[in-house]
């Protein structure tokens, strides 16, 4: 590791600044931070809100990722009230929360940080701690100690595991100040902190001493095998791709059956351990760090799916997995419990399944993610200490202490209450604009991971930029799909299957509209609006439905039809009987599927212009000489026409598809319901 210090870069910089600086040099590289990881924290001089200067020491606030944190996720805890604890012998953890929230420097601020006592302690001006992977190597082994001291020779001393909280900042200081020539204190089965008397120097110090780590492991590793190596040969990337697209939603189902998403990983480093005949020995130990263990649980799920080409039987193998994985976790409550704290979801949320890969669950695909992300460094941790000696976790009952922690469980209350969406999978065809953009749009403000599909790929590419830029990276994918392409709408239901897991709501929009009387329609226009209108409803209806199924929590969808099926146009027949056809998929989909809990429901839209490609000038010139007007009064004359005398939206058509894709609608499946601003001939029969 090379330090990324910059000279140039913190010129002139106010103390909080240099602070904010080092925090994310630490939390931007995941060999040190992932996800929330390690702290950071400065004491200086600043006026309380009398004015009187007084000795502060800004840190981490509970929670806040290094990587991107600003000046305000630094909360100032007042040192002079703070610094007396040391004369205490111990003190719990909710009373040393409820101390510290009184030493704020801001009210406001956010909760400091539940190592606020470990860095206040330590006398240096700059603490820098962190998860350093090549550290937890030397430590998560079984002779720690001495591994430490050939490594570093004196210069890094040991504390032994415990808890965060106030007797563990008491040891941390004791080995700090008990030889002058420590750098840094290596908290076992937990990380490294260093200090300094400038944020540069409790840096750098770091970057030293976790390079020296790596050059320690890395030499122990030379010409060794962390894991044994499987006898069978590993299956084509390819293979295992297609094996993991099959897998998928019934895993989905079984871990996250009240929504959330899958990542799927193969990388190399995750696939020398799920290979490996020590893949169950080593998940078993348990994660590297309680911080680890919070968002991965203690242990993975290792699985032989057995004959992946045997859909039915590898599905079978999962099922039953995941059946002794909770069963197994209830006990391992049972038995460590004291009984003030209900059990936790018993699922996991890392399975390696042999020769496919990793996946791991989240309520959302950024918790996946992360979990991903926490795991595999977790693998390269276990090959680090496999190198050195053998990895070594937690005890049972500190992993029961980590994951059960009052502090964190409440953390857990202070979660934003889930969104309608919250959670869902959703795939919109026809998204790159009118309706089926406002549906993607609106559905992502509901908490939805939406798949942006639509044959215009530079249109879904937009759409899903535009999610993303609201609500993060992983809330949306795009794909080009042509929905009259049957291996195109496949190779599209295949990604999303790969990258989130599964899908919950399909929205059945895309269409075109051909103009033309009967007599003069070509065969060409009557044949590509059936293609379209009618068969690329049923392309995408089969795949999802195949999802839903595999799944086994049921789902929706949601067709976008037309006023057309019940109160079809002249010069519009292609589009009306190719609409009414697709209407009539939907009814026969409720039919089939309703005991599977899979819903499927028609909306019937009117005179939709902003952004509609259905609306393109011959349409507006077809639909004026059928009315005789102008073309340029159509739009106001379909207003006209409706009851409410009102313009129909987009927008008004997201409101629709939502409520019928959510739990408000759970009851409802077979149903047509009109957003046309009233039109007589179109209400349903």
């Amino acid at each position: 590791m090379r330090s990324a210090w910059s000279e140039r870069e913190t010129a002139g910089l106010s103390p909080l600044d240099l602070l904010v600086y080092q925090s994310r040099l630490v939390g931007g590289e995941p060999s040190l931070a992932l996800w929330g990881g390690g702290n950071t924290s400065l004491k200086t001089q600043e006026p309380d809100f009398t004015g009187i200067v007084r000795p502060v020491m800004r840190i981490k606030g509970s929670g806040a990722d290094m990587k991107t944190i600003g000046r305000g996720g630094f909360p100032g805890v007042l040192l002079d009230l703070v610094l007396p604890l040391l004369n205490r012998d111990d003190m719990a953890d909710d009373e040393m929360v409820a101390y510290l929230g009184h030493c704020l420097l801001e009210p406001s601020s956010p909760r400091p940080s539940i190592e606020t006592l470990l860095h206040a302690f330590l006398p240096q001006a700059s603490v820098v701690h962190s998860h350093a992977d090549a550290i937890l190597s030397i430590t998560n082994t079984r002779r720690p100690n001495e591994l430490l001291a050939e490594a570093f020779g004196g210069q890094v001393a040991a504390v032994a595991y415990r808890r965060p909280g106030f007797r563990l900042s008491k040891e941390v200081e004791l080995s700090a100040q008990a030889d002058s020539t420590v750098r840094g204190v290596a908290l076992l089965n937990h990380g490294l902190v260093t200090w300094g008397d400038t944020p540069r120097e409790a840096y750098e110090t770091h970057v030293e001493l976790v390079t020296r780590a790596e050059e320690f492991v890395r030499r122990a590793g030379e010409g060794r095998r962390p894991f044994r190596r499987a006898p069978a040969a590993l299956p084509a990337r390819a293979d295992r791709r297609k094996a993991a697209a099959s897998l998928a939603p019934a895993l989905r189902g079984l871990l996250l059956p009240h929504g959330g998403a899958l990542r799927f990983e193969d990388g190399v480093e995750v696939m020398r351990l799920a290979r490996s005949p020590d893949a169950e020995a080593l998940a078993a130990v348990g994660a590297a760090t309680p911080d680890h263990l919070l968002t991965t649980k203690r242990s993975p799920l290792v699985v032989d799916a057995g004959d992946l080409a045997d859909a039915a039987q590898a599905q079978a193998r999962l099922r039953a997995a995941v059946g002794e994985y909770a069963r197994a976790y209830g006990e391992w409550y049972e038995r460590h419990t004291d009984g003030e704290h209900p059990m936790l979801d018993p699922l996991p949320r890392v399975v390696l399944v042999r020769g496919v890969g990793m996946w791991t669950a989240g309520a959302d695909a950024r918790a996946a993610r992360a979990a991903a992300d926490v795991y595999r460094h977790t693998i390269g941790i276990m090959a680090g200490a496999q190198a050195l000696d053998r990895y070594e976790s937690l005890s049972p009952q500190d992993a029961y202490d980590a994951e059960y922690w009052p502090l964190e469980l409440y953390k857990r209350t202070l979660a934003p209450p889930a969104r309608e969406l919250s959670g869902r999978i959703v795939l919109v065809t026809g998204a790159a604009r009118g309706i089926g953009r406002a549906i993607a749009l609106r559905f992502a403000d509901e908490g939805a991971h939406v798949a942006v599909t639509d044959v215009q790929a530079a249109g879904a590419r937009a759409v899903a930029r535009e999610i993303a830029d609201r609500h993060g990276e992983e809330r949306a994918l795009h794909r080009r799909m042509d929905v009259a392409d049957e291996r195109s709408v496949k190779e599209a239901f295949q990604a999303v299957r790969l990258a989130l897991g599964g899908l919950d709501v399909l929205v059945s929009n895309a269409g075109i509209a051909p103009v033309g009387a009967i007599e003069s329609l070509e065969l060409e226009d009557w044949q590509r609006s059936l293609s379209v209108n009618a068969t690329g409803h049923f392309l995408v209806a089969r795949e999802a439905v195949s999802i839903l199924r595999e799944q086994g929590v049921g789902g929706s969808l949601v067709f976008i039809a037309t006023k057309n099926v019940p109160a079809p146009g002249q010069e519009l027949g292609a589009y009306s009987a190719a609409k009414a056809a697709e209407a009539q998929l939907a009814r026969v989909l409720a039919i089939e599927n309703g005991r599977y809990g899979i819903r499927s429901n028609v909306i019937n839209p009117d005179a939709v212009f902003g952004g509609s490609g259905l609306w393109s000038p011959a349409v507006r010139r077809g639909r004026a000489k059928a009315h005789g007007i102008p073309v340029a009064q159509v739009e106001d004359f379909y207003r006209r026409r409706t009851l409410l005398q009102a313009t129909v939206t987009a927008d008004d058509v997201a409101e629709a598809a939502l409520f019928l894709a959510g739990d408000r609608s759970r009851n409802t499946t077979g149903a047509m319901l009109p957003v046309d601003g009233g039109l007589r001939d179109a209400f349903p029969r």
